[in-house]
């Protein structure tokens, strides 16, 4: 729904905006905006099918796993990423862009 949708963007402006005023104390903030993930929150809303019924609309083919989403968080926090802040990583196939 739009409270949702209000929600995530008010979560990507402060991404940025946190980055912008910590970043000179050697804080990094990034985000991440999962996709069409295969977990059981689509079961537990009543649509245990989810993932199968979209995944087509999805250019990769398939939901996502859990783990990815992990891996790309994890990635941010390592050292490989200490040149990155403010961002927001689309963790969706492809889907949405």
């Amino acid at each position: 729904g739009i409270h949702y949708a209000a929600a995530k963007g008010g979560v990507e402006s402060m991404t940025v905006g946190m980055a912008k005023e910590l970043a000179g104390e050697g804080i990094r903030v990034n985000g991440l905006r999962p996709g069409l993930i295969d977990t059981d929150i689509h079961g537990r809303a009543g649509q245990p099918d989810r993932v199968k019924r979209l995944e087509a609309g999805v250019p990769l083919g398939r939901g996502g796993k859990a783990d990815e989403v992990a891996e790309a968080a994890l990635w941010l926090m390592s050292d490989a990423a200490a040149y990155i802040t403010g961002i927001t990583i689309d963790v969706a196939g492809g889907r949405g862009i």
